[in-house]
């Protein structure tokens, strides 16, 4: 819906200049635990000697889409924040540091990012916490990616679509590490040092059937190794085990 997507377009400058009040990051982006659609199992031993990558962070919240080209079609302001061209897999966050790595995740599909750029604008305030590159919206709704409007068509009209979001890996320049606030907080200029805690894995079945490969990985731990487990990207697609948030209510 080219409407939807021309509201997000502005956005640092409608961020700048509104002077709408900014909601609580409870209320924009949610730390809820994992959905039932992504019940997982975490290695007992896991880093990057194993080619695997730990979660450093999960929630949910409103995505819309942009392209910023600097050609001035579809109302961008420039090149990306980061100075790096617009490409697939580049999202715009109005907290996050750039550089931020991680995955989308949308109807049991998956899509890697790294934020480029800066924003949504003012929809932030509303809720709609990330801006995914009009290319990654096509294929997780759908849809076809158009050259000439720089828009997503054949999707049915969506713009907003209800994700959730994997960090993997924090940029190391300023940005708020942790579930995104509206950029008009002005969270996406400061260094943060206390990044969020990591989700935690809680090891009590989920009634799923489990796969045998997980089952190799959980007991390969030695029996009195202390080391907690860590909650993986690659895990977030396997059944058997429930990640839940630090404190969560296991159901």
């Amino acid at each position: 819906m080219r409407l939807s997507f021309g509201t997000c377009r502005n956005r640092l400058a409608a961020a700048t200049l509104a002077g709408v009040s900014v909601l609580a990051s409870a209320g924009v982006a949610s730390a809820t635990p994992l959905s039932p659609g992504f019940a997982a199992t975490a290695p007992a031993v896991a880093g990057p000697e194993d080619g695997v990558e730990a979660v450093l962070l999960h929630g949910s919240t409103t995505a819309s889409y942009f392209w910023d080209d600097s050609s001035g079609r579809a109302g961008d302001t420039g090149l990306p924040a980061s100075g790096r061209p617009m490409q697939k897999g580049m999202i715009a966050s109005p907290s996050w540091p750039l550089l931020t790595e991680g995955y989308i995740l949308y109807k049991g599909k998956r899509a890697k990012f790294f934020v480029g750029d800066r924003g949504p604008g003012v929809p932030s305030n509303r809720g709609i916490m990330l801006d995914l590159d009009a290319k990654t919206f096509a294929d997780l709704t759908g849809g076809t990616f158009n050259t000439g409007t720089l828009g997503v068509d054949g999707n049915g009209g969506m713009g907003h679509i209800d994700v959730e979001y994997v960090i993997t890996r924090w940029g190391d320049g300023v940005g708020r590490k942790n579930h995104p606030v509206a950029f008009s907080t002005g969270a996406w200029g400061r260094k943060d040092a206390n990044p969020a805690a990591p989700p935690q894995t809680v090891l009590a079945k989920s009634g799923r059937p489990q796969k045998p490969v997980e089952t190799e990985r959980l007991s390969a731990a030695p029996a009195s190794s202390s080391a907690k487990p860590k909650v993986t990207a690659d895990a977030l697609s396997a059944p058997g085990w429930t990640v839940r948030e630090p404190g969560a209510v296991v159901w």
